[in-house]
């Protein structure tokens, strides 16, 4: 099992000085990878699965705050949790992960995208609500194929994006690719993971039987796509207090990963609860 942790920026702040502690204190504790989650945009009345989201909420860039992080640590690998794919370009957010890959050498290897819950947000980007997911699809398959494309270019032709004899460089670390995990919590999103996905990470408080089923529709769109079912990581969400039992549990379901945050605001406190998990998960003890 991978235990990664979440930096809840609207719970936690925006403040550089404890995003820096709380990544190098992860680090220090053994955890493969620090998460951040993404809104471009909120509003009033914004909400999602019925709780209202306060429009006040800091929810600094992900992308600029885990190259902050990069720049101070040494071994974590940075996460996104999630990143919100079809409010952004594909071509120029290509160019950006693989940017930060080679800054990072090699680091930025969990970015997990959803495709949003707000109409207003997608709006407020000019994109079409309804069409986020298909949008979502294509950026997939233009950042893969602008990774990997040489110096005689590659192009594209698709229902939003279209370009000819592109090339994008620098290219990923020491690669042609960077992992693509699918967040969500919904049917829609498990066939997204096994059609294109290199791991699926379900959110939401679903019954343990929808969970389950999400997961066996991620592995068999995977068949049906030729693809390797077994290949796909599943990472989960958990709790700083969760048991070795609870975590065994998960690893019966085929889970690979699991995020946890802290309970607190206090960075005394978040630290302790990181060691405490470390030390009873066995996790490099910080120095």
């Amino acid at each position: 099992m991978k235990f990664a942790t979440s930096y809840s920026t609207p719970f936690y702040g925006a403040d550089p000085d404890k995003l820096i502690a709380y990544a190098r204190h992860a680090e220090a504790c053994g955890f493969e990878a620090l998460y951040l989650p993404e809104h471009i945009a909120l509003y009033p009345g914004a909400q999602i699965r019925g709780m209202e989201l306060p429009p006040s909420l800091p929810y600094p860039d992900p992308l600029t705050c885990l190259t902050f992080v990069a720049a101070a640590t040494e071994r974590i690998l940075l996460g996104t949790g999630v990143l919100l794919l079809p409010y952004h370009h594909p071509v120029t957010l290509a160019k950006r992960l693989a940017t930060i890959d080679v800054l990072s050498k090699g680091r930025m290897r969990l970015l997990t995208i959803g495709v949003g819950a707000l109409p207003g947000e997608a709006q407020a980007v000019g994109v079409d609500y309804r069409t986020r997911g298909r949008r979502a699809d294509e950026a997939i398959q233009v950042m893969r194929l602008l990774w990997a494309g040489g110096e005689e270019g590659v192009s594209f032709h698709g229902e939003f994006f279209s370009f000819d004899d592109l090339s994008s460089f620098p290219k990923p670390f020491n690669a042609t690719d960077l992992p693509i995990h699918v967040g969500g919590s919904s049917r829609a999103a498990a066939r997204r993971a096994g059609r294109l996905g290199d791991g699926y990470f379900p959110g939401g408080a679903l019954a343990p039987a929808e969970r389950a089923a999400q997961m066996d529709l991620a592995r068999s769109t995977a068949v049906e796509a030729g693809r390797d079912p077994e290949a796909l990581e599943y990472t989960r969400f958990g709790s700083m207090d969760m048991s070795t039992e609870r975590v065994e549990a998960f690893a019966a379901q085929g889970v690979t990963r699991i995020v946890v945050g802290p309970t607190t605001t206090d960075p005394d406190e978040q630290r302790e609860e990181m060691t405490t998990f470390a030390t009873r998960f066995n996790l490099t003890t910080p120095k």
